[in-house]
């Protein structure tokens, strides 16, 4: 059975420069080996492309039971810099909570 991430998981996102940091914490620590099996850094790379242009880095937090992807070139230049509305890593971290996993 399919289930979006926003099911299972919150997100806190931060942003420097071009690059977006997104961190993945289930609601239950139960659920963080789930995460660590389906949300993998391809997968978020492919969730979010047309935003993420670089290279998408997964490191694992298990002592928190966190989830940490480091996201290259995410952000059209910087938040800044750009002129696209609201590319802000807050808002892209609901847009990864919009991702279906098998759970």
């Amino acid at each position: 059975m399919k289930k979006k991430l926003y099911q299972l998981a919150h997100c806190r996102a931060g942003d420097k420069g071009d690059t977006l940091i997104l961190s993945l914490f289930p609601y239950d620590e139960r659920d963080y080996t789930l995460l660590c099996e389906h949300v993998t850094a391809e997968k978020v790379k492919h969730h979010l492309q047309g935003i993420v242009q670089g290279d998408v880095i997964r490191y694992e937090l298990p002592n928190i039971a966190g989830l940490q992807f480091v996201c290259r070139e995410a952000l059209l230049g910087g938040v800044t810099t750009s002129l696209a509305l609201d590319t802000h890593g807050k808002s892209l971290s609901y847009a990864l909570l919009e991702m279906e996993i098998e759970a």
